[in-house]
């Protein structure tokens, strides 16, 4: 049996899904409150999932709430600017400019993104919300099986079985009801440093106008 979860997780790390054990950050509350979005849309679960476009396995999967605020619960996510507050994994004050920036630096010449979209009522994405507030900081290689484990929680999400792929995860969300897919392609390079660089200078730019 220790053999076995072993090969998992040592799969689940091939995968890529894991940053630097000290990546995580736990901003001020004042910090995290002052950046609260909330977004006009409908109440709403938004799947990413990170694919190697050499390979096709799976290498990163996150999850966009649509509550109260929006917020990208991003566990063991390695994708971090100062303008972007976070607390324990959860990426706070998401607007379409910080949600477009998240997905696409994502997107390379490497990977190319899966996001899947679904409408739920609002007492469903608040308990996303909370769940994801509540889970604290993932360990490297646990990205899909954190996330698996709080859609099962849900209601209309039962079926949902935890997993350590994020491929696997993301054909079981595909076969829930209302699910809308779209592919995210781009030809960055490989450095996804060089794309929150952009997103930096862009950030200063804006700030001095």
């Amino acid at each position: 049996m220790k053999t076995l979860i072993a090969a998992c997780l040592g799969l689940a790390v091939l995968g890529g899904c894991g940053a630097a054990p000290d990546r995580t950050r736990y901003d001020d509350l004042e910090v995290v409150q002052r950046a609260a979005y909330r977004h006009d849309g409908p109440p709403a679960l938004t799947l990413y999932t990170m694919v190697s476009n050499k390979t096709g396995a799976g290498a990163h999967t996150s999850l966009m709430i649509n509550g109260s605020q929006r917020v990208i619960f991003d566990p063991a996510g390695s994708v971090q600017h100062p303008d972007i507050a976070e607390r324990g994994d959860v990426l706070f004050g998401v607007t379409p400019r910080i949600a477009d920036f998240y997905a696409r630096a994502h997107a390379r010449e490497t990977f190319h993104v899966v996001i899947q979209r679904i409408e739920v009522d609002a007492a469903t994405a608040e308990k996303a919300l909370q769940l994801a507030l509540d889970n604290g900081a993932v360990s490297q290689a646990f990205c899909s099986q954190a996330t698996s484990r709080l859609l099962r929680q849900l209601p209309g999400f039962e079926s949902i079985r935890p997993t350590f792929f994020p491929n696997s995860l993301s054909d079981q969300f595909a076969k829930l009801p209302g699910v809308t897919t779209r592919t995210l392609r781009e030809n960055d390079s490989d450095d996804k440093s060089e794309a929150i660089a952009e997103f930096d200078a862009e950030q200063r730019a804006r700030r001095s106008q």
